[in-house]
This record gives structure tokens, C-alpha cells and sequence, in this order.
């Protein structure tokens, strides 16, 4: 990656997945700023500049989001699709992190324009694996368009 390092927004309902999250990509090295937000609606506020996230310059610009699918308010494939829908957001890169397996889920996903599916695993050291694979790709090895 050229420049500097890019947000990371979390979307995450469940307080312990994000902590693991955050433990891992801190473990693997990674420098990128974590903000979290716990539901959908969150998510679309940040990602839009509204409410208690108008502020840019305390709430910067993600550079690729990891997004839950069962979320509280406002669902995460719904998010997805507004993200991708709207002409300021559509290229930001969103990476599924999810508990489903479900081919419906990944089909839909897709459809909607996600970048990467992933399951998270139940295993806590294969979880911690997967971070830091996330990590490496879409933080260090992944271009992103200026």
C-alpha cells in the first residue's frame, strides 16, 4: 500500500468478535486506525457524514469496511447495498465478515457488490489467522485508487 495507512471501519454487533478483530490486526502489526460502530444505521451514518458523524476530521474516511450481515437497525446486506448503490461510496471496498456460511448469503453478498466474503471461524487461533491474513491483502498488499 502507497501513502498512508488507510481507516479500517469495523461494523460489528457483537462486542467480542471486535475485540478480537482489534486484538489481531494490533498482534499482526497492523497501523490502520479501527473505528467500530455496533449497527447498520451507525455504519450508513459514518459512512455518510451524518449525525454524530459529520465530523471528518474525528471520523475519517474509511479506506475498506468490514461489515457484519446480521446487524441491529439496519441489516448488512441492506448497508451493502446503499454503500454500493451511491456514486461516493460505491468503490469503497467492502469486506463481509460474517458468522453465515449460508450460499444464500454469499450469492446475495456478491450480487450486491461485496469485495470478499469471509466466514469467521470458530476457532479462536484460526480466527486470529484470518485477521492477520485480512491484514497483510487489503492493508499492506492491496492498491487502492487515489
Amino acid at each position: 500500500m502507497q501513502g498512508k495507512p488507510i481507516t479500517i471501519l469495523l461494523v460489528e454487533d457483537d462486542l467480542a468478535h471486535a475485540e478480537i478483530v482489534r486484538r489481531n490486526l494490533e498482534r499482526a502489526r497492523v497501523a490502520n486506525k479501527l473505528i467500530h460502530v455496533e449497527d447498520g444505521e451507525a455504519a450508513l451514518d459514518y459512512l455518510f457524514r451524518r449525525g454524530a458523524y459529520a465530523d471528518g476530521t474525528q471520523f475519517p474516511e474509511p479506506g475498506v469496511v468490514l461489515l457484519d450481515l446480521r446487524l441491529p437497525k439496519v441489516d448488512g446486506l441492506e448497508v451493502l447495498r446503499i454503500v454500493k448503490s451511491d456514486p461516493s461510496t460505491a468503490r469503497l471496498p467492502v469486506v463481509v465478515l460474517t458468522t453465515s456460511a449460508a450460499e444464500s448469503d454469499l450469492i446475495r453478498a456478491y450480487d450486491l457488490g461485496a469485495n470478499s466474503y469471509l466466514v469467521k471461524p470458530v476457532d479462536y487461533g484460526k480466527f486470529a489467522e484470518l485477521m492477520e491474513t485480512f491484514g497483510y491483502y487489503w492493508l499492506v498488499w492491496n492498491e487502492y485508487p487515489h
